[in-house]
């Protein structure tokens, strides 16, 4: 038997991409260039970002030119 005092909310994301940083002001660097900015669809935390999956590649290529180097896990 479940108590509903208990139970945790939980939200279904389908076809997205994840950005996990490790410090809460680089995911607010990131939401303040607008050009990744575009790309956001949506955060779950302070430091995880939810991307659209078709801008990957192009957030992976800004990432790299602002000097950061993403590790991809899939």
């Amino acid at each position: 038997m479940t108590n509903s005092a208990t139970r945790v909310p939980v939200k279904l994301h389908k076809q997205v991409s994840l950005i996990r940083t490790v410090d809460p002001l680089l995911a607010e660097e990131l939401l303040a260039r607008k050009s990744l900015a575009r790309m956001v669809v949506g955060r779950l935390s302070e430091t995880v970002l939810l991307v659209r999956p078709e801008e990957e590649e192009a957030l992976l290529e800004e990432l790299r030119r602002m000097g950061h180097t993403p590790r991809v896990v899939r």
